[in-house]
């Protein structure tokens, strides 16, 4: 979706949407996460090697012991609205966002 984007007010408007989280400087804290109303991404699980294990349920996950580290993955990008409330979070300044208009349909 592409256009004229406003406020309520009238004020004009961009979205810019959350398009990827870089894993290698992402430290799984969790807060772009906490802030998004949408569930646009989750943590999961990564092993030594740099492999994706799964989504971290948050119940004691180790994945059989092979647990490493955790990173923050989009994994629903179409949900999000472009409030930029999870870039304002993230101590790493890990995530890119495009604007709408700018974003390929």
């Amino acid at each position: 979706m592409t256009g004229a984007f406003v406020t309520r007010d009238g004020s004009p408007w961009t979205p810019h949407y959350l398009t990827a989280i870089d894993g290698a400087t992402c430290v799984g804290c969790g807060r772009c996460f906490k802030v998004c109303s949408r569930e646009v991404m989750h943590l999961h699980g990564v092993d030594d090697a740099g492999e994706i294990l799964g989504i971290c349920t948050g119940e004691d996950d180790d994945f059989d012991g092979e647990l490493n580290r955790m990173v923050m993955i989009v994994d629903h990008a179409g949900r999000c609205i472009g409030c930029g409330a999870c870039g304002r979070v993230c101590p790493k300044n890990c995530q890119t966002h495009l604007a709408a208009d700018k974003l390929a349909a």
